[in-house]
């Protein structure tokens, strides 16, 4: 089953100082979702929010389906406190050691998607074995930890790959590209399979916003 083509910008990129005006300059747009992109300073050499800022977005009157990266080395641990303050989905990487199975199914159990994530250095081959189990997948096309990188093409063929199975046993999951999304590459990404972009300084930089989120139209 085919999605329809969904621009999730990227809360990352807007003004940490005033995240509820950067939202609502997402949600002014008309874009359906938002990223939030979730540091805990191990997993990732960053730092960025907690779940009680999700729960002021939403306190603050922000009604976007909130697509929730965990970028954390014991994701397991917070599940539950991203899902009482407001996320509507809930990736996880496949990388750090915890029970990803167990995590996955209470994500669900908890009212929200779930996602498994792969950094670029990650074989998609590491997440076959799951993807009946979720409702997204999340290719990372640059390291994760900062804003602003560059796209790495290389990731391309992981997308083609994880498409081509999605298609060849019938799933529905979402596909999802993050890191170094723009009109151009993003444009690289739909041709390989991709139907949810993350677009962090590019949305946020471009005088067009609403054009932007539908740069990537069929």
């Amino acid at each position: 089953m085919s999605h329809d083509l969904i621009v999730a910008p990227s809360i990352l990129a807007g003004n940490h100082a005033h995240l509820l005006e950067s939202a609502e300059v997402v949600a002014g747009a008309e874009a359906d979702w938002i990223h939030l992109d979730i540091m805990d300073g191990h997993f990732v050499p960053n730092l960025t929010f907690g779940p009680q800022m999700l729960g002021d977005l939403r306190n603050g009157g922000i009604k976007l389906f909130f697509d929730t990266h965990l970028m954390l080395s014991r994701p397991d641990l917070y599940i539950e406190a991203f899902a009482k303050n407001g996320a509507d989905l809930i990736s996880i990487h496949i990388e750090p050691d915890y029970n990803v199975e167990e995590t996955l199914q209470r994500i669900r159990d908890l009212g929200c998607q779930n996602g498994i994530v792969l950094n670029p250095g990650t074989d998609a081959s590491a997440i076959e074995s799951l993807i009946d189990q979720v409702d997204l997948v999340l290719v990372m096309t640059v390291q994760p930890g900062f804003g602003g990188q560059s796209f790495q093409h290389a990731q391309i063929e992981k997308m083609e790959q994880i498409s081509s199975w999605r298609q060849e046993r019938g799933l529905n999951f979402r596909l999802e590209v993050d890191g170094g999304v723009d009109r151009k590459t993003g444009l690289l990404c739909r041709d390989a399979g991709v139907d949810t972009f993350v677009a962090g300084s590019a949305f946020f930089k471009d005088s067009d916003k609403s054009s932007f989120l539908k740069a990537f139209a069929k």
